[in-house]
């Protein structure tokens, strides 16, 4: 539709008073957007006390060469559903490519991968989704809440989780510390 922005293979970050506090700091690795709704991944918030090696005897997978990685809360939508965020030189089952920038994984397939050291090189593993319907994010970036960045994969693979909503803003040339949840009137 014309006038839409699709940001795929973009970064959300929350600004300071969302208005839902399931979104506080959020920063969310845009997977799919088009007419039909909207599909991200946030890679914020890291999981206390999960690893993925509790996550692989979960699924009865030996740990064998994967490293003890954190996980991440990928989202309020199904949080007990895996999702893999990885670089492009791995692909399987149902892997999707996301703007030639990242790909997604969902199935098993690339947990037994990473435990036998055949997986991607660079990986993220997040429980849950944050998703939207058809319109809805739309209207939401009409409104104050969502900023929008370039997606460079280095955010994802390279920064630590508690410092990626920080650094994106820092990315743009914003001083997060900057930001107010509050406006004025003129």
């Amino acid at each position: 539709m014309a006038g839409e922005v699709f940001l795929s293979g973009q970064f959300l970050l929350a600004m300071p008073g969302i208005g839902d506090p399931r979104f506080d700091h959020a920063i969310i690795a845009m997977c799919a957007h088009d007419a039909h709704g909207a599909m991200g991944i946030g890679i914020g918030e890291q999981i206390d006390d999960l690893g993925l090696h509790e996550l692989l005897e979960q699924f009865e997978i030996d740990v064998g060469c994967a490293p003890d990685s954190p996980i991440v809360l990928g989202g309020p939508v199904e949080p007990g559903r895996g999702f893999v965020l990885h670089s492009n030189d791995w692909g399987g089952q149902g892997t999707i490519d996301v703007a030639g920038r990242w790909s997604l994984s969902g199935s098993i397939d690339i947990l037994r991968a990473i435990a036998e050291g055949r997986g991607p090189r660079k990986f993220v593993i997040a429980l849950g989704y944050a998703g939207w319907g058809a319109g809805q994010l739309d209207e939401e970036l009409t409104r104050h809440g969502w900023f929008s960045i370039p997606g460079n994969p280095s955010l994802i693979f390279d920064t630590p989780s508690d410092r990626r909503w920080t650094e994106g803003f820092q990315r743009a040339g914003v001083d997060p510390r900057l930001l107010s949840n509050v406006c004025g009137t003129a």
